[in-house]
Formats: structure tokens, C-alpha cells, sequence
């Protein structure tokens, strides 16, 4: 059973002690923009008020990057490529898509060409025209194997038509299923069917590029504030790296009427005890809390709990003899209480993890209930049913005792966490449990070449559709390695993606069927929790808008009312 004891002793712990695969962030995000996927904290039809200077000041807990859309991969350079940077759509409430460079768009009857009518007023910072070229240049060099671009190949890969093959170097870029009828007329054709693929367009990767500016700067592009290009809400005007940067409104944004904000201005602070002090002081409008802060901040009315659609799971490789039994797998679905996890340990608002599906993240097209929902607990906390199945599988293998090497992370915070865990499973009768600390990359590494048994992972969207959560876990699937593999779940995320591509109902219904198969009948993860985040937010700053995917938050309609 539980220990109390250890339950006080972590009761301090922060949450963000581990990267999400897709658009993560840095280790310790307490302070980051990945820590923020929630509800819209704002009425987004208000007005700033004249008095208020519509200076917006942040903080950030890492540097960003690169802003360059075909290099991107984490959720910091998402951020600020979607401040400063419109794509066909971007984000607007509630995670749709609203006009972006298109203002409407036709799909052929067989799903498989798009076509995209571009507004003619958009323009880049240095006055050219944003033209339908500029989004055939950017996807032809986002699948270019010589560009090395990781997000390119995975997010157009068997979507756009050709993609996949002009990634393995086997077709010539220009046969990429993208062209421009005219300046102002982008084709889409694609290799199936996509039902998602106008929230596909909202990601960064899908992002314009201004080819002449780009080809210009060569390898300098997007390092610097002089060396990107803006054609959305924002321009960057100065990047101090490591220590922060600054966007100012752009007056030549085709939308510039309805950007009430004037500038934001990013800070780089790791610490969150640094971070809360400046808000203390009133130097920044918004920071994100740490487990130690959130009992002493609760009460405030400025203090907000963020709900995220990221989950956090323990994978577990088949291709080890213990794991490969199923009662085994469901043993370590059945041995953890999540509940008290999320409850003494997080202390966030984060939620028991059921399922591979995050609550509210997708709903029935034609009843409107929520996934999660609909499917219910697929997983549940019961040490008395853990210890049978656990020894039907000590039974099945022929074992007494087994011991298993747990891959987690390296910082403080993270080893803590996994000494919870550990001491967890080891409820399990005659199981032992080895706790390996490696730093991020490493574990990256060792989860790429399988070279784990238990692992503590997460993943979060890339798009508004159940098919980022569930096809993972196809055969060979990039992301899989976990050794799962099954014929029938395989057909059953191919079939909801090409014969019932265009059936949402019945491809909905199929995508709860598998997810059943996944969790309760094949026990591929043991999942833990989703996501939530503790913040402070001024309350004077309105109209924010906080995405479930891609950037974690949408400025263009953000002001200031009040201070």
C-alpha cells in the first residue's frame, strides 16, 4: 500500500520535470510557454482601454532556438514563430483554425485536393507580397532531405502527396504535391484522404517562407532578430540570446487594425522563485508555479490552474521477457494510484491519466460528448487486482522475482518523482526495480534505439484529432518503440484513416475501439497523468487565447485594460 511518509516528503515537488516528445520544452518549465495549454483566460471581443500602455511583459524558461519554421521542434520556437508568423490558418478560440493568408478554401470531392485562396493584401516586413510560391518553397524545403528539417518528413509525411518518398531522397523535391496556380491560388493535393489536415495547416512547419530572404541569409537565417522576416501580428526586434527578446506590434499586418498590443517583452529566467518575485514586484504579468508555490498562492484571485491535453505514461518495452507478458503490463497499469500522484505529489491540478486520449482535447461529431468520456477509465488503481495479475505473470513466465531498469531523468526534481514511482511498482511482489537518472538527450537516444525497459514519457498534439494520440503506436510507427505491434490494431488506425477518412462518425467510434484495444486489452502503456499547470496572471491582461496545441498561447487579440 501507499506510504504516508512518502507522500509528505515529496509534497514540494514542482511538475515539470520531464520533456513532452512534440514541441517540448525545456526541463524545468515552470516559468516556459509550455507550461500553459488551457481554457481562454479572456473575453477575446474587448477593448483595450486608452489609459493602459499595451506593453505586455513575460518570462520564458529557455532560449529559443531557432526561428526558422522548417527547423523547429520545440515549444518555444512554436511560440514565437506564431506571434510573429501567419500560415494558411492560425489558432484562434477554442483551438479552430480562422483565416490566416487563406480567406477560404475548397476540397475536391474525393478529399484529396485543396484548394487555397490567398489574400492579396498580406505582405512580409521587408514589403514583399506573401504569395502562394512562398508556401510551395517552404514545404518543398521542409521535406528536402538536404535541409535536415525533423518536423518536416513527420508532419507531411503521407500526407502531402510525395512527401514521404522526396524525405527518403527517392523523388525530386519539386514533385511534392504543392503548387501555385497563381500568385494568389496555392493546390494542395495530398496522398489520402485528411480530415485534420486544416488544423495540420495552424503548425508551424506549414508556415511561409520568403525564398530570395532566405536564400540570402544562407545559414544565418533566423539566428538573429535582422535575419527573419515577419508576415503576422509581430516582429521581432531585438534577440539578446540567453537572456531574452522583443516583438513590437507589425503595422504592415494585413489585421493590424485588431492587434491592441504594442510590444512584449521576454525575459530568460530558469527559476521560479526568481520568476514569482518579479511578479511580486509587478516587472512581469504572468508566471508559472511550482508545486512549493501553489498552496501559498491559491487563494489569490490572480492564481489560475491551466488544464493541458498532455499526457505522461510509462512505456514499457515488449522486447524484454517480463514485459512482453500482458497480465504483466496490466499488473503496472493496476499498481499505481494516480489519484494521490496528482493529488499530494503535483499538486497542480493535473489529472489522473485513463487512457491514451486527453479529456476535452476531441468530441463525438455528431453528439458532441467528449472522447474521454465516451470510453471512460480504461485503467484503474487496485493493488489487490495488480498482485493476482502480477502472479498469473510470474506463473507464465516461470519466475519468482523479477527485476526490471526504470529510464527516467536526471534533474532533482525528476529523480524524485521517479523514486514515487519506483516505490510504486515495487508493490508488486518479488519485483525489484532499478532507477536509471540520464540527462534528456540520452534518454531521447536510449527511447530511439530501445535501449529501456520502463520509461516515464509524455507526448502532447500536433493537430486537433485523436489520430496524434493513437497512431503511435502502429507497427513501426516512429514514435512506437515499445515492440507493439498488432495486425488488428494496425488496420483499425489505417482504416479510420483512409476508408472512414471521410465518415466521421464511424471513424470516430472505430478510434474508441482502439484505444480499448491499446489500454485495456493489450496493457501497450500504463498511463499516469495529464497535464495541468499553476499560474499567477495579472489580472489587466485580456484577450489571451491558450492553444491545445502549436503555440501555447495566441497574443494577436491580447491588450491590456486597467493597469
Amino acid at each position: 500500500m501507499k506510504k504516508t511518509n512518502w507522500l509528505l516528503l515529496v509534497l514540494a515537488l514542482v511538475l515539470s520535470m520531464f520533456l513532452v516528445a512534440c514541441s517540448g520544452g525545456s526541463d524545468d518549465t515552470s516559468n516556459s510557454t509550455d507550461d500553459a495549454d488551457s481554457e481562454d483566460t479572456s473575453d477575446t471581443e474587448g477593448e483595450a482601454s486608452g489609459d493602459s500602455e499595451q506593453v505586455l511583459n513575460l518570462i520564458d524558461g529557455a532560449e529559443i532556438p531557432t526561428m526558422d519554421a522548417s527547423m523547429a521542434t520545440d515549444a518555444v520556437a512554436f511560440q514565437w514563430l506564431g506571434s510573429t508568423m501567419d500560415g494558411l490558418y492560425r489558432l484562434g478560440e477554442k483551438g479552430q483554425p480562422e483565416p490566416g493568408i487563406a480567406k477560404d478554401h475548397e476540397v475536391s470531392e474525393d478529399g484529396l485536393t485543396w484548394t487555397f485562396n490567398l489574400r492579396e493584401d498580406a505582405v512580409w516586413s521587408n514589403g514583399d507580397p506573401v504569395t502562394a510560391n512562398d508556401f510551395v518553397y517552404a514545404w518543398q524545403r521542409a521535406v528536402n532531405p538536404d535541409t535536415g528539417s525533423e518536423y518536416g518528413p513527420y508532419m507531411m509525411g503521407g500526407v502531402i502527396k510525395n512527401a514521404a518518398s522526396i524525405a527518403e531522397g527517392e523523388t525530386p523535391v519539386e514533385e511534392l504535391g504543392v503548387t501555385a496556380a497563381d500568385d494568389y491560388t496555392l493546390e494542395v493535393t495530398l496522398e489520402k484522404p485528411v480530415p485534420y489536415f486544416e488544423s495540420l495547416t495552424t503548425f508551424g512547419t506549414f508556415l511561409p517562407l520568403n525564398q530570395a530572404f532566405v536564400e540570402e541569409q544562407g545559414d544565418q537565417y533566423a539566428l538573429e532578430a535582422d535575419t527573419l522576416l515577419s508576415n503576422g501580428p509581430f516582429v521581432m526586434t531585438e534577440w539578446n540570446h540567453g537572456e531574452g527578446w522583443t516583438v513590437e506590434k507589425n503595422e504592415d499586418y494585413w489585421d493590424a487594425e485588431n492587434v491592441q498590443l504594442q510590444q512584449i517583452n521576454v525575459k530568460v529566467v530558469k527559476d521560479t522563485a526568481t520568476g514569482v518575485n518579479l511578479y511580486d514586484t509587478g516587472e512581469i504579468d504572468r508566471v508559472g508555479l511550482s508545486s512549493e508555490f501553489v498552496d501559498q498562492y491559491r487563494t489569490s484571485e490572480e492564481f489560475q490552474i491551466n488544464e493541458e491535453p498532455t499526457l505522461f505514461y510509462i512505456k514499457m518495452n515488449q522486447e524484454n521477457e517480463i514485459l512482453s507478458n500482458v497480465n504483466a503490463r496490466k499488473a503496472i497499469q493496476m499498481v499505481i494510484d494516480r489519484q494521490s500522484m496528482v493529488d499530494v505529489i503535483l499538486n497542480n491540478g493535473s489529472l489522473p491519466a485513463v487512457g491514451d486520449i486527453p479529456q476535452n482535447f476531441v468530441t463525438h461529431p455528431e453528439s458532441g460528448e467528449d472522447f474521454r468520456e465516451l470510453n471512460g477509465d480504461l485503467v484503474e488503481y487496485n493493488l489487490e487486482e495488480a498482485q493476482n495479475l502480477w502472479s498469473t505473470a510470474k506463473e507464465e513466465l516461470g519466475i519468482e522475482e523479477a527485476e526490471l531498469n526504470y529510464l527516467g531523468g536526471d534533474s532533482e526534481v525528476a529523480q524524485n518523482l521517479d523514486a514515487y514511482i519506483k516505490d510504486q511498482l515495487q508493490q508488486l511482489e518479488g519485483l525489484t526495480v532499478n532507477v536509471q537518472s540520464v540527462p534528456f538527450q540520452e534518454r531521447l537516444d536510449r527511447d530511439t534505439n530501445m535501449e529501456y525497459e520502463l520509461q516515464n514519457s509524455g507526448w502532447g498534439p500536433d493537430y486537433i484529432d485523436p489520430n496524434t494520440f493513437l497512431n503511435m503506436w502502429v507497427t513501426d510507427g516512429g514514435n512506437n518503440k515499445t515492440g507493439y505491434s498488432s495486425e488488428e490494431y494496425d488496420s483499425m488506425i489505417q482504416k479510420a484513416n483512409t476508408e472512414l477518412a471521410q465518415e466521421p462518425v464511424e471513424r470516430f467510434e472505430l478510434f474508441l475501439e482502439a484505444e480499448k484495444m491499446l489500454i485495456q486489452d493489450d496493457a501497450v502503456l500504463a498511463p499516469l497523468y495529464q497535464r495541468a499547470t499553476a499560474q499567477l496572471w495579472k489580472p489587466y491582461l485580456k484577450g489571451v487565447i491558450v492553444n491545445p496545441m502549436g503555440p501555447d498561447y495566441t497574443y494577436k487579440h491580447a491588450y491590456i485594460e486597467g493597469k
